[in-house]
């Protein structure tokens, strides 16, 4: 660092890692999630001559020599972001490293292949919650999926029903900006189910893929993963804040890590236990919607579930970091047998975990959930979950502060406050 203030030197490092950032989102198709600061700023940027993704990449390392030594939350999460930088740019230059050093070096966590005998286990338990064999579950759970597609002519009531819903309950648990909003596309050929994206201050357009196979069971979690109080909520809280590093949304990043984790758990976060019934209530008025009863168990398969989202990664992993000839049929036959989707599934789950863009982002799902969730649940006595939830919207973590927040926090003792943190990306 140099001599002047800390807070003023970090300031010069935050201003330069958004240039930096705006500079790659040129080079890099669907890096920048959203700029939230002066346009002026992105402006500027998009005057300059093309970037040399080289030379970015060296910036970066530069910028993190700069912050040797400076204490803080703060210096730790603007190097996580900048050493996230480094490899994007040595991707976008032809080089990088292999698929699971990048996802550590750009995310900030280790991956490996999950265990199969606790994927294994969570087919007894959905056994258990189905009432059936455990030879009968591959054909129980198709069953129950085919009776829990939402058809696609009240898609768009269903999911506005649940946005007001959501809104109300965000409102009370977290609380939300005023004059925010989302408003609704229905879209069809995209790999992804939802996708939120800021197109004003305080608004975001939330698109749903009409072509997804959308359940009625997992569309509260994806309106509470892209809006209330996902990623919608997220870039409206953290508009106007006066750290610079705030203002840029990256994606392949440990931010976007973090992001996408609280998205996932959002719905724990402000409705809790019951959402199914509570899912039920808010869908009412809409046809064919399920029962209460109906929804209480969509939400016990949801939970029984929970162990196998590691299943997409390890189909990741061996689309990417496996060397045999045969590699997508083999994450087409793992999908299959632990998610008992069918090949059209299986395909569209492929077309997404190959796309470049997307290359790592299940990673982003899955680790950043198995964080925030204990993370979560580690609050303190006479702390909501909603006061908690807030936190993790308006303050900066790494994946490695809420890994130690985790087992300080559980203890009583008060996690130093960070500086704050953001993103909005796709729910498959």
């Amino acid at each position: 660092m140099d001599g002047s203030e800390p807070g003023e030197a970090l300031d010069g490092v935050a201003e330069a890692y958004v240039r930096l950032g705006l500079r790659l989102g040129r080079v890099v198709p669907g890096l920048v999630d959203a700029h939230l600061g002066d346009a002026a700023v992105a402006r500027g940027v998009d005057a300059e001559p093309p970037p040399d993704p080289a030379s970015l990449g060296r910036e970066a390392v530069a910028l993190r020599r700069g912050l040797a030594g400076a204490p803080g939350a703060r210096a730790a999460y603007l190097d996580a972001q900048l050493r996230a930088c480094a490899v994007i740019a040595a991707r976008a230059d032809g080089g990088g490293p292999p698929v699971v050093e990048e996802v550590r070096e750009c995310l900030g966590v280790d991956v490996r292949p999950g265990d199969p005998d606790v994927y294994a286990a969570a087919h007894e338990a959905l056994a258990g919650v189905l009432d059936v064999p455990r030879r009968r579950l591959p054909e129980a759970m198709r069953a129950f999926r085919d009776s829990d597609r939402v058809p696609p002519a009240v898609l768009r009531d269903a999911v506005t029903a649940l946005l007001g819903g959501l809104r109300e309950a965000t409102a009370a648990a977290v609380g939300l900006p005023a004059g925010e909003r989302v408003d609704l596309e229905i879209v069809r050929g995209e790999p992804w189910a939802g996708f939120s994206r800021r197109v004003a201050p305080g608004r975001s357009v939330m698109q749903v893929a009409a072509d997804a196979g959308h359940r009625w069971t997992h569309l509260p979690l994806l309106v509470a993963h892209e809006a209330y109080p996902g990623h919608h909520t997220e870039t409206a809280r953290t508009e106007g804040t006066p750290r610079p590093e705030r203002t840029l949304l990256l994606a392949r990043t440990p931010q976007s890590l973090v992001a996408e984790g609280a998205a996932e758990v959002g719905l724990d976060a402000v409705v809790g236990t019951g959402w199914g019934r509570w899912a039920a209530a808010r869908l009412a008025g809409v046809s064919g919607a399920p029962e209460p009863g109906r929804a209480a168990l969509g939400e016990a398969v949801e939970v029984a579930t929970g162990p196998l989202d590691a299943v997409r990664q390890d189909a990741a992993l061996l689309l990417h970091a496996s060397s045999a000839v045969d590699r997508e049929e083999q994450a087409r036959a793992h999908l299959r047998r632990w998610l008992f989707v069918d090949d059209a599934r299986a395909s569209r789950m492929l077309g997404f975990l190959g796309h470049p863009r997307w290359r790592i982002h299940t990673t982003t799902y899955v680790e950043g959930a198995r964080l925030v969730r204990p993370w979560l649940a580690a609050r303190g006595a006479g702390t909501t979950a909603g006061v908690r939830f807030a936190r993790l919207l308006d303050e900066s973590w790494t994946p490695e502060a809420l890994q130690q927040g985790i087992h300080t926090d559980v203890r009583g003792e008060r996690y130093p406050r960070h500086a704050d943190d953001t993103p909005m990306s796709p729910t498959v």
